[in-house]
């Protein structure tokens, strides 16, 4: 299995005008983070998490030519908000495009997309074709993934697991009896937006401690804000089996 990550940043606490903090303004490009999303390759499939407003780039960054589904973990607008785009897929493969998410997140998609779910479409709109996913098992294309259910202070969200592998991103708790699930877990991506406790989000020292409990092999961290720090700097600080996730990063998962 191949994973990339397409995208490690967050709009968490990034201001919309031009920043002159020493992240924002380093030259190392680990420190320039499109919105977080992830990149799977898995038995001739290909398939994403998340599909924020810099999907397109992303694609076009990573030379993606084949995409098979998105799953959603959530539906924040930079986890959604590059939906729109996935009409070129439409174009390409002439068929509508499959994404996977719970009830909540599909019912705030045709709000904001109302025009890709309306009954009477205009042409060359996004076609999509829903699945509906819960906390348990489910399959894309004959893969097995596993979701399990965290917070993101009071909104529920998804993580999934594939394997030896998983991904948490937007959450701040994830009660035990759902740790459970990540037994065995040997690569492990978690969020983790700043130094600085965060309502919503892990912190560097919760996403240390969650890694310490399951005990990975590797772990990476991602939806990182520029509040984190330089990614050279912070680097140094981590535990020899951790390290700061970057866009374009690749891990070969056998």
């Amino acid at each position: 299995m191949k994973v990339t990550f397409l995208g490690t940043g967050t709009s968490q606490g990034v201001p919309i005008i031009a920043c002159e903090c020493e992240v924002c303004q380093s030259s190392n490009p680990k420190d320039k983070r499109f919105r977080s999303s992830l990149l799977i390759e898995k038995n001739g499939k290909v398939f994403l998490i998340d599909c924020g407003p810099d999907f397109r780039m992303q694609m076009l960054r990573e030379k993606v030519k084949q995409l098979d589904a998105i799953l959603f973990t959530h539906a924040h607008r930079d986890h959604i908000a590059g939906l729109d785009d996935i009409r070129a897929f439409n174009f390409k493969d002439q068929k509508p495009f499959n994404i996977y998410a719970e009830q909540k997140v599909v019912d705030e998609l045709k709000l904001i997309y109302a025009y890709a779910f309306s009954d009477k479409k205009y042409p060359g709109v996004p076609e999509l074709l829903v699945h509906l996913i819960t906390t348990n098992d489910f399959e894309i294309e004959g893969i097995r993934i596993q979701a399990l259910r965290g917070m993101h202070y009071q909104l529920p969200v998804l993580g999934f697991r594939i394997d030896d592998f998983a991904y948490l991103t937007d959450i701040n708790y994830i009660a035990e009896e759902e740790k459970q699930k990540l037994i065995g877990v040997k690569y492990l991506i978690v969020d983790a937006l700043r130094k600085k406790k965060h309502v919503s989000h892990f912190s560097l020292a919760e996403a240390l401690e969650l890694i310490r409990e399951v005990c990975p092999r590797h772990a990476y961290l991602t939806h990182m804000s520029h509040q984190m720090g330089l990614h050279d700097e912070v680097s140094k600080e981590l535990p020899a089996n951790v390290m700061l996730g970057y866009d374009g990063l690749i891990l070969e998962i056998s």
